[in-house]
């Protein structure tokens, strides 16, 4: 019965770190990198859309990302929807494609995209333990239940705990990564 109740919320967990590490790939450090450009909506053909589904986008140095759309009528658009997401880019269009070059970071920026980091784990962390609270509600109410005893409670509350700091560590590991990676000039 522990068992099931764990791995039924073990998506959950799952769900928690998936969003935190979708959070983390949109952090900036030094190089170009696509998933930088996650959060920008073009308006195209009278509704909102990703600008993955409208155009590509490569990087074509370590500062420099390309976006190449797929219609060159939406060239406007996507500028447009680059600046609106005020992600602190200054897009030039050729006409053909779309340039971004990403300006140096500085090291007051740098501690800042650390405190960001820092705030992104905190959720994680939270997303975790409610995940956490909602197991042990499952547990105790099937304790009363009378489907476990005191001691398969005890047990599952051990066992949870360690999947639990398991997922901590994780997101710390993943932290730690990408603090390093933002202070590395």
């Amino acid at each position: 019965m522990i068992d099931q109740i764990l791995g039924s919320q073990k998506e959950n967990f799952e769900k928690v770190i998936e969003h935190y590490l979708h959070e983390l790939s949109g952090v900036r450090t030094g190089r170009a990198n696509p998933a930088l450009l996650n959060t920008v909506s073009v308006e195209s053909y009278g509704s909102k859309m990703p600008l993955e589904h409208v155009a590509s986008v490569t990087v074509s140095d370590a500062k420099t990302l390309v976006i190449s759309p797929w219609d060159k009528g939406q060239i406007q658009a996507i500028e447009k929807g680059i600046q609106m997401a005020n992600l602190g880019f200054n897009p030039s269009n050729d006409g053909v494609v779309i340039r971004i070059i990403l300006p140096a970071l500085n090291e007051e920026r740098r501690k800042e995209m650390v405190k960001l980091v820092g705030q992104m784990a905190e959720k994680a962390r939270i997303g975790v333990r409610n995940v956490r609270e909602t197991i042990q509600k499952e547990m105790k109410k099937a304790e009363s239940d009378g489907k476990i005893s005191k001691d398969d409670l005890s047990a599952g509350q051990k066992k949870m705990q360690e999947a639990v700091d398991g997922y901590n560590e994780e997101i710390k590991k993943h932290a730690e990564a990408k603090e390093k990676e933002i202070m590395t000039v």
